[in-house]
């Protein structure tokens, strides 16, 4: 992070940069990469749940490796770094810690397709309370253009010289099919449409699942092949078994909420209201609640 001028001592706290939700991180991303968009819906996102009245305060964050986790440098939001397809678990951690904050978690399709899918499906299995938002480019970028498991068949790059042979993962049917309560997709190139996706998902109670179509300039540009087939949709959410038909439809890309249902979330149903940061004993208290639980363990006569 690049320290702000001396200047400028006095007026912005040490991680403000030109505007109050931008550090002063320089930034690396390509000219004309879709991280941008991204980066911009997510800063009107939280100043839309801002005026809704919750503040930023509440709203965390955390991201994995690759060219789209330097948003965690960029935005200047709290939150914890993640590993490389990590950032689903690390998401659901801070939201036992603490039900009352809003977590978004920002992702890679080629970290979280690939080492971290488990996370995924399982965080969507058990309808965990947080927001994902996937950086969808279809390559691994900031390892210079490998296939991910979302690069299209034919994909030519380092790995796949002679084009990838594989097709490629469905995210809207895996995170669908898993029991995701919230499933959208947005694009890059609607910087308003994808920030009230943001929103609706950090809004809605459960787990929120959001594939944004993000072009690669430098190893994967489609951004005139998205220009012509992302649309919204013009009936949205839809009942499960339309969501998952529309969603396998590879000719279109239909932008907006494909699916909302409604069920207990995971944070929900553990904590039965309590909240770990205010719900708990003095240590005096937790010390003797430690002392029972292990001599009622121990087995008489040891």
């Amino acid at each position: 992070m690049t320290k702000r001028p001396a200047s400028d001592e006095t007026k912005l706290p040490l991680w403000a940069g030109p505007d109050d939700l931008t550090t002063y991180g320089e930034n690396t991303w390509c000219p004309g990469c879709g991280n941008f968009a991204i980066l911009n819906a997510a800063k009107s996102a939280i100043r839309s749940l801002e005026e809704e009245g919750v503040g930023r305060e509440r709203v965390v964050m955390t991201a994995g490796i690759g060219q789209h986790a330097k948003i965690f440098d960029y935005l200047g939001l709290s939150g914890i770094y993640s590993l490389h397809g990590r950032a689903v678990a690390v998401a659901q951690g801070m939201k036992l810690a603490n039900p009352d904050m809003k977590v978004i978690a920002f992702v890679g399709d080629g970290d979280t397709m690939g080492e971290g899918l488990a996370h995924l499906m399982f965080a969507a299995k058990r309808n965990s309370d947080i927001t994902v938002v996937m950086h969808d480019n279809g390559v691994y970028a900031l390892t210079t253009g490998q296939r991910s498991p979302l690069s299209p068949e034919g994909y030519k790059g380092p790995s796949t010289p002679h084009g990838n042979t594989e097709p490629p993962l469905n995210p809207l049917v895996l995170a669908l099919e898993a029991g995701a309560t919230f499933v959208a997709r947005g694009y890059s190139g609607d910087i308003s449409g994808l920030a009230e996706l943001i929103t609706d998902g950090v809004r809605h109670r459960g787990f929120s699942f959001i594939d944004v179509l993000q072009p690669c300039v430098t190893f994967n540009n489609r951004y005139s092949e998205y220009n012509e087939l992302a649309k919204p949709m013009t009936e949205s959410p839809l009942p499960f078994d339309e969501a998952l038909a529309l969603a396998r439809v590879r000719e279109t890309l239909p932008l907006g909420v494909f699916y909302r249902g409604e069920r207990g979330s995971a944070e929900e149903l553990l904590a039965r209201g309590r909240n770990p940061v205010v719900d708990h004993g003095c240590r005096e208290d937790r010390l003797a609640a430690v002392r029972k639980l292990l001599i009622g363990s121990t087995r008489p006569g040891t």
